[in-house]
């Protein structure tokens, strides 16, 4: 059983579309069907985002709800991992505004049942497609911070894009490690998972910048670098980073149906 973790902060607009959509996915797909729980994490929200979550739960996809009062998109997905179905064999997470495609799961998910540790949706593989708005700002705000993140977790495309899935017993052992509060919380989360052992596989997506985020370049920019800096810290302390193992992109030189894994040197799977 897949349980997907949604942290949603005052989404009350986006989240109830999100979850239709997910629920249309999940019935439709041969790979998930009865094979999915969600779990929103209402991160301290302000408006009736856990109302309509709530309101979403069905027997197609059931939703539970709880409650994170720590700020931060990685206080949330942590305790998600943490309050995740003791039965769940997979779990992983996806941004409330939808913004990746939902046939990355059936990718993920068919990667994960052929042996796959971390699958991450990945914009910055060739296969990939985006819509983005750009700025000068959030353009080179990007580049500095994929920079100072490849010193943590080198090899990785891209650690920022909200598809993340892992089996479950790391990620609950990652989870209870994890520190970082805020949006940089993917890159510990990674050098974590890697210095557990685990391949990180990356997956092209298609992915939509949905308009609404509560991401703020000039507000929490600085907050994201400082925050690399503490994680950057506490790896080199406690050494779960940086590390040798390596970082898997599937190309498409991978059916898109395939379950084998690729190989990498060194002859893991």
């Amino acid at each position: 059983m897949l349980q997907v973790i949604i942290p949603a902060y005052n989404e009350v607009a986006r989240l109830p579309r999100t979850l239709r959509e997910l629920r249309r996915h999940v019935a439709r797909s041969a790979t998930l069907a009865g094979r999915v729980e969600v779990l929103v994490v209402d991160n301290a929200s302000t408006d009736a985002t856990a109302e309509v979550a709530r309101a979403a739960d069905s027997a197609a996809l059931p939703v539970r709800v709880v409650a994170c009062a720590t700020p931060g998109k990685g206080a949330a997905v942590r305790t998600g991992f943490l309050a995740a179905a003791p039965d769940a064999e997979v779990i992983g997470f996806m941004d409330a505004d939808g913004a990746t495609r939902l046939d990355a799961l059936d990718r993920a998910m068919r990667l994960l049942d052929a042996g796959a540790e971390v699958v991450i949706g990945s914009r910055g593989l060739a296969d990939s497609e985006t819509e983005a708005r750009h700025s000068r700002l959030r353009d080179h705000g990007a580049r500095a911070y994929r920079a100072c993140a490849a010193r943590i977790v080198p090899g990785v495309a891209d650690t920022q894009c909200g598809f993340k899935l892992l089996r479950a017993d790391l990620a609950r052992s990652v989870a209870a490690d994890l520190r970082a509060e805020g949006f940089a919380f993917d890159v510990e989360l990674l050098a974590r998972a890697r210095a557990h052992g685990a391949r990180i596989v990356e997956v092209p997506v298609w992915w939509v910048d949905v308009p609404g985020s509560t991401f703020d370049p000039a507000r929490h920019g600085l907050d994201s670098f400082t925050e690399l800096a503490r994680i950057a810290w506490r790896g080199r302390r406690h050494g779960f980073a940086p590390a040798a193992a390596p970082v898997v992109p599937l190309r498409p030189v991978v059916p898109f149906g395939a379950v084998e894994l690729p190989l990498v040197a060194g002859g893991e799977r």
